[in-house]
Protein backbone atom coordinates (compact mmCIF):
# COMPACT_ATOMS: atom_id res chain seq x y z
CA UNK A 1 0.00 0.00 0.00
CA UNK A 2 1.42 3.41 -0.88
CA UNK A 3 2.39 5.90 1.80
CA UNK A 4 1.44 9.55 1.65
CA UNK A 5 4.21 11.96 2.71
CA UNK A 6 3.30 15.53 3.62
CA UNK A 7 6.37 17.73 3.07
CA UNK A 8 6.85 21.42 3.71
CA UNK A 9 9.47 23.69 2.14
CA UNK A 10 9.45 26.62 4.61
CA UNK A 11 11.76 28.77 2.45
CA UNK A 12 11.57 27.49 -1.14
CA UNK A 13 14.51 29.65 -2.25
CA UNK A 14 16.76 27.65 0.10
CA UNK A 15 15.32 24.25 -0.88
CA UNK A 16 18.39 23.20 -2.83
CA UNK A 17 20.66 20.23 -2.31
CA UNK A 18 24.44 20.59 -2.04
CA UNK A 19 25.06 19.54 -5.65
CA UNK A 20 23.42 21.85 -8.22
CA UNK A 21 23.32 18.98 -10.75
CA UNK A 22 21.02 17.05 -8.41
CA UNK A 23 19.15 19.84 -6.63
CA UNK A 24 15.72 21.35 -7.23
CA UNK A 25 15.71 24.07 -9.90
CA UNK A 26 12.07 25.14 -9.59
CA UNK A 27 10.65 28.24 -7.96
CA UNK A 28 6.93 27.41 -7.68
CA UNK A 29 4.82 24.68 -6.12
CA UNK A 30 3.97 22.95 -9.41
CA UNK A 31 7.64 22.82 -10.43
CA UNK A 32 8.81 21.40 -7.10
CA UNK A 33 6.04 18.78 -7.28
CA UNK A 34 6.98 17.81 -10.82
CA UNK A 35 10.69 17.48 -10.00
CA UNK A 36 10.01 15.32 -6.93
CA UNK A 37 7.52 13.19 -8.85
CA UNK A 38 10.11 12.60 -11.60
CA UNK A 39 12.71 11.66 -8.98
CA UNK A 40 10.33 9.03 -7.60
CA UNK A 41 9.05 7.70 -10.94
CA UNK A 42 12.28 7.26 -12.85
CA UNK A 43 15.89 6.52 -12.04
CA UNK A 44 17.57 9.55 -13.60
CA UNK A 45 18.27 11.38 -10.31
CA UNK A 46 19.61 8.16 -8.78
CA UNK A 47 21.81 7.48 -11.83
CA UNK A 48 23.31 10.99 -11.73
CA UNK A 49 23.97 10.64 -7.98
CA UNK A 50 25.43 7.14 -8.31
CA UNK A 51 27.77 8.24 -11.11
CA UNK A 52 29.23 10.85 -8.74
CA UNK A 53 30.11 8.28 -6.05
CA UNK A 54 33.75 7.13 -5.62
CA UNK A 55 32.74 3.55 -6.55
CA UNK A 56 29.41 3.67 -8.42
CA UNK A 57 29.29 -0.13 -8.74
CA UNK A 58 29.35 -0.48 -4.94
CA UNK A 59 26.13 1.54 -4.46
CA UNK A 60 23.36 -0.69 -3.13
CA UNK A 61 20.62 -1.23 -5.75
CA UNK A 62 17.90 -0.47 -3.15
CA UNK A 63 18.74 3.25 -3.51
CA UNK A 64 17.69 3.14 -7.17
CA UNK A 65 14.18 1.80 -6.68
CA UNK A 66 11.44 3.68 -8.56
CA UNK A 67 7.66 3.90 -8.41
CA UNK A 68 6.18 4.63 -11.85
CA UNK A 69 2.82 5.34 -10.20
CA UNK A 70 4.11 7.91 -7.68
CA UNK A 71 2.25 11.21 -7.62
CA UNK A 72 3.18 14.55 -6.08
CA UNK A 73 1.02 17.63 -5.73
CA UNK A 74 2.13 21.03 -4.53
CA UNK A 75 0.55 24.20 -3.23
CA UNK A 76 1.85 27.56 -2.13
CA UNK A 77 0.63 28.63 1.31
CA UNK A 78 1.90 32.05 2.32
CA UNK A 79 5.66 31.82 1.73
CA UNK A 80 5.91 28.07 2.21
CA UNK A 81 5.33 25.30 -0.31
CA UNK A 82 3.53 22.14 0.76
CA UNK A 83 3.98 18.91 -1.18
CA UNK A 84 2.01 15.68 -0.87
CA UNK A 85 3.78 12.63 -2.31
CA UNK A 86 2.04 9.29 -2.66
CA UNK A 87 4.47 6.45 -3.34
CA UNK A 88 5.43 2.86 -2.59
CA UNK A 89 9.09 3.84 -2.18
CA UNK A 90 10.26 3.22 1.38
CA UNK A 91 10.91 6.14 3.69
CA UNK A 92 14.73 5.87 3.73
CA UNK A 93 14.94 6.10 -0.06
CA UNK A 94 12.27 8.82 -0.15
CA UNK A 95 14.19 10.94 2.37
CA UNK A 96 17.48 10.42 0.53
CA UNK A 97 15.89 11.72 -2.70
CA UNK A 98 14.55 14.77 -0.86
CA UNK A 99 17.98 15.49 0.65
CA UNK A 100 19.51 15.36 -2.84
CA UNK A 101 16.86 17.72 -4.18
CA UNK A 102 16.33 20.10 -1.23
CA UNK A 103 19.29 19.58 1.11
CA UNK A 104 18.10 19.99 4.69
CA UNK A 105 15.58 22.71 3.87
CA UNK A 106 12.44 20.58 4.08
CA UNK A 107 10.19 19.28 6.83
CA UNK A 108 8.33 15.99 7.01
CA UNK A 109 4.98 17.05 8.43
CA UNK A 110 3.03 13.76 8.33
CA UNK A 111 3.05 10.24 6.89
CA UNK A 112 -0.16 8.33 6.26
Amino acid sequence: MPAQYHISLPDPSKARGNDPDLAFHSQGAAGFAEELQNALRNGSLFERWRDKQPDPDAVEPQWGVTDPEATVTGEQKDLRINLVATTRIDSDVFKQRLRLLAGHHWELRDVR
